[in-house]
C-alpha cells in the first residue's frame, strides 16, 4: 500500500486525541477508529480505519502503521513500536503530537516571513522584463535594445524570466534531489552549516530536536544506540546524521556521551556543559527536555535573522538590478552623444 505522508497539521491532532483517549482507559480498537474519525484529511482517516481493522485482527499498533505506506514518518513509527508496551505509549503520543504542532507552527512563521521578500523579488524581476518588453515597442528599439544585451520586445522579457526563474528552479529541483539522496544531504547540510546565517538556524533546530527525542526515546526504555540512532534521525539534518555511528562506537568503547558527542564538531560548547553536568547527577534526558524549549527559541530566533538576512539580500538584488541598469543606460546615453558630436566633426 503506496500513500503519500499524512500532513503534520492531521498527524498533531490525531496523535494528540489518540493520547488523550488511551490516558481515559479507551481501549485501543476504539480509540484509533475514534482518532481517525476527527480529523479531516482523508489519507489520515483512511489510514486509521486500515490500523483499527488491523489491531483487531492482532496486529500491533506500529506494525499497522508500518503497512500505511509513507503515510506516518519512520519517528512516529519507532516511537509507537518502543512505547506501546512499556506503558508511556500516551505520554510519547502527546510529545509527538507537541513536535508536529511545533513543526507546523514554525513553518507558518518562515513562511508569513519570506511572503514578502519573495513578492519584492517578483516585482524587480516583473519591472525588468516590463523594461525590456517596453524597449521592444518603441522607435529604434534594436539601438535602446543595447541595454538590455539585445534583449527586447515579448521574446526578450520571456528569455529574462526562463532565465531567472530557471536558474532558481534548478538551484531549488537540485536541493530538493539532494535531500533524498542521503549521501548529498549529508554534504548539502555539512556546507550550510558552515554559512554564516543559515549554519546558525539551521544548528540551532537540529539540536532543539535532538533535545527533545533524547528525551523522548530514553522514556521508551531504548538501548542507547537505538536511542542515538531514533535521535540523530530526528534532528532532520544530514550532517547530525552522518555523525550517529561515530557517537555510537564512540559510547560502546568506553567513552561518556560528552566525548562522544564533542567529538563530532557538531554541538556548541554549552550545549556540551550541559551534557557533562546532566552526566554528572544522571539525568541528561531531564536535562535537555527541560532545556529543549530554549533551544527551540533559539532557533526561531535564528529564523528570524535568516528571513531578516533574505530579506535583506532581495532588496540587494533589486538595488542591483536598478543601479546596473541605469548605468547601462546612461553609458549607451553618453556613447551616443560621443557618436553625435563625432559625426558633426
Amino acid at each position: 500500500m503506496l500513500r503519500s505522508q499524512i500532513r503534520k497539521t492531521a498527524l498533531a491532532i490525531v496523535c494528540r486525541n489518540l493520547a488523550t483517549m488511551l490516558y481515559a482507559g479507551v481501549p485501543v480498537v476504539r480509540a484509533l477508529e475514534l482518532a481517525g474519525r476527527k480529523v479531516r484529511d482523508e489519507r489520515c482517516r483512511s489510514a486509521f480505519a486500515d490500523m483499527s481493522r488491523l489491531v483487531r485482527q492482532g496486529e500491533e499498533i506500529s506494525e499497522a502503521m508500518a503497512r500505511q505506506g509513507r503515510s506516518f514518518p519512520p519517528l512516529v513509527i519507532d516511537m509507537v513500536r518502543l512505547s506501546e508496551h512499556s506503558g508511556v505509549l500516551p505520554e510519547v503520543l502527546e510529545h509527538l503530537a507537541d513536535h508536529f504542532d511545533n513543526t507546523v507552527a514554525l513553518r507558518r512563521r518562515f513562511i508569513s516571513q519570506i511572503t514578502w521578500p519573495s513578492l519584492q523579488f517578483v516585482m524587480a524581476t516583473g519591472v525588468v522584463s516590463l523594461v525590456i518588453l517596453v524597449l521592444g515597442m518603441l522607435p529604434g528599439g534594436e539601438m535602446v535594445s543595447e541595454i538590455t544585451f539585445g534583449l527586447r520586445g515579448p521574446g526578450g522579457a520571456i528569455t529574462f524570466l526562463a532565465f531567472v526563474y530557471g536558474t532558481l528552479g534548478l538551484l531549488v529541483g537540485g536541493y530538493l534531489f539532494a535531500s533524498r539522496v542521503v549521501a548529498a544531504r549529508q554534504i548539502v547540510d555539512r556546507l550550510a552549516l558552515a554559512l554564516p546565517v543559515v549554519g546558525s538556524c539551521q544548528r540551532s533546530f537540529a539540536i532543539a530536536r535532538f533535545s527533545w527525542a533524547f528525551y523522548l526515546t530514553q522514556q521508551t526504555g531504548m538501548s542507547i544506540r537505538q536511542s542515538l540512532q531514533a535521535t540523530f534521525q530526528a534532528t532532520g539534518n544530514g550532517a547530525f546524521q552522518a555523525k550517529c555511528e561515530s557517537v555510537c562506537q564512540s559510547i560502546e568503547a568506553g567513552d561518556s556521551l560528552t566525548v562522544a558527542l564533542a567529538d563530532t564538531g557538531l554541538f556548541p560548547e554549552d550545549f556540551i556543559e550541559m551534557v557533562e553536568v546532566g552526566e554528572t547527577s544522571g539525568t541528561v534526558p531531564e536535562q535537555l527536555n527541560r532545556l529543549s524549549p530554549r533551544f527551540r527559541e533559539q532557533a526561531e530566533r535564528s529564523l528570524r535573522v535568516l528571513c531578516n538576512a533574505i530579506a535583506w539580500a532581495v532588496w540587494g538584488v533589486v538595488a542591483t538590478f536598478i543601479v546596473f541598469f541605469v548605468f547601462r543606460f546612461f553609458m549607451w546615453y553618453v556613447d551616443q552623444i560621443n557618436n553625435a558630436l563625432e559625426g558633426i566633426q
